[in-house]
């Protein structure tokens, strides 16, 4: 069975931040990131490589104000190219699931390619910042990306003391999971939805 390929390119520009983003779906992990927030790039990384996505980012923004709205704006735009990218959904397995340990830190990831954009992050991260990221920012990104995606997204936290631990795990299962929600079947014949359709609201 012949695909069509599943890229997808997002500029956003606002008075707070601006971002050039290429996405391919089928990629093999390759990533160029630079967000100007060292543990958020390396944690995008995570994505790409367990996601096995090629990646692409440059971003800037008010950093002098905090990180808030350049990694909320990040997962606005990485929800619109996955979007973008996976097109009308035809023959992609659409869930996924992963747990992910890093050593102590144990974390679950499970989402659905629904349409209908949510997330249920449940993390306990003991510290406020992981150098130089704003701890409280992983679930604002998580939701943002989810939301704009059209993904239903749940991660949990099943075990965990270190907060860098804690967080990697988290951004590596939903890579894994990402991966697994995807993958072509050729089992899957058209939409996989009873629907026939998956509709973004």
């Amino acid at each position: 069975m012949a695909y069509v390929p599943r890229i997808a390119k997002i500029t956003r520009k606002t008075l707070e931040t601006s971002i050039e983003m290429e996405l391919n779906l089928d990629g093999s992990g390759e990533y160029q990131i630079q967000t100007g927030i060292g543990f958020f790039d390396h944690m995008l990384t995570h994505i790409a490589k367990h996601g096995l996505l090629d990646l692409r980012i440059v971003a800037s923004g008010d950093l002098i104000v905090d990180d808030h709205h350049s990694i909320e704006d990040v997962g606005i735009a990485l929800g619109q190219a996955l979007k973008q990218a996976f097109g009308d959904a035809s023959a992609i397995t659409r869930y996924g699931h992963a747990f992910v340990p890093m050593d102590e830190a144990l974390v679950m990831c499970a989402l659905d390619y629904s349409g209908r954009g949510m997330s249920v992050c449940e993390l306990t991260i003991p510290v406020e910042r992981i150098g130089s990221m704003a701890s409280e920012m992983v679930v604002e990104f998580f939701r943002a990306l989810a939301v704009n995606a059209g993904i239903t997204l749940h991660i949990r936290q099943m075990s965990g003391e270190n907060g860098h631990h804690i967080v990697e795990a988290a951004f590596k299962a939903f890579g894994r999971a990402l991966a697994m929600a995807a993958e072509h079947s050729e089992r899957v014949q058209g939409i996989p939805s009873t629907k026939g359709v998956i509709i973004c609201r």
